[in-house]
């Protein structure tokens, strides 16, 4: 297997796994559509590209040397997944006008990236297996390709989302919809916080 079908391989399997940013872009999908979700699905991959590249660079260093980083990230975006599950959650599902919350922005999907344990943990572990020694070449590569695969991935979430927008054409439907994306992303945190 060539370099590029193995971090494409690593990209995939990463990016297309559930977790919170793709429960958001299914969740987003699902209320507001394919193209109105895909700013979150840019900004998710672009804020995640960013921290491969910094963890290429040398951020596993630093993090190395200081532990609590990883449990301040750790627990920071355990808090606000939670928070984000509640807001699902209290959703009433009224579909008047006016009434349909915002859609996740560009920097909202950069910001659950870095808040997110299980992309610090892609994005160290992909680079400690792929750019281990900082090569720029290899560190430019490697976020490329994860961009790509990255992008397609979340927006796959995104278009299944969007897919789902007839069904959930009455207030009740809608609330189970969120309630049940709420408890995806609760058992997405648990098994984040337990790792």
């Amino acid at each position: 297997m060539s370099i590029i079908a193995s971090m494409a391989a690593f990209a995939l399997a990463t990016s297309i796994s559930p977790g919170p940013v793709n429960v958001v872009a299914l969740g987003s999908g699902a209320r507001h559509g394919f193209a109105a979700s895909l700013a979150h699905v840019t900004g998710a991959t672009a804020g995640f590209c960013l921290l491969l590249v910094l963890a290429g660079l040398g951020l596993h260093e630093a993090v190395a040397a200081w532990p609590q980083v990883t449990a301040i990230v750790r627990w920071a975006g355990v808090a606000f997944l939670l928070y984000m599950a509640w807001k699902l959650a209290a959703d009433t599902g009224e579909l008047g006008a006016g009434q349909t919350p915002a859609r996740p922005s560009l920097l909202q999907g950069a910001a659950m990236q870095w808040l997110s344990p299980k992309a610090w943990l892609a994005a160290l572990a992909g680079m400690g297996t792929y750019a281990s020694d900082g090569d720029a070449a290899a560190v430019r590569l490697f976020a490329l390709i994860y961009f790509i695969v990255c992008w397609l991935s979340v927006a796959a979430w995104a278009w299944a989302g969007s897919r789902l927008q007839g069904c959930l054409r009455t207030p009740h439907r809608v609330r189970v919809f969120n309630r049940t994306m709420a408890g995806m992303l609760v058992m997405s945190v648990i098994y984040l916080a337990a790792s």
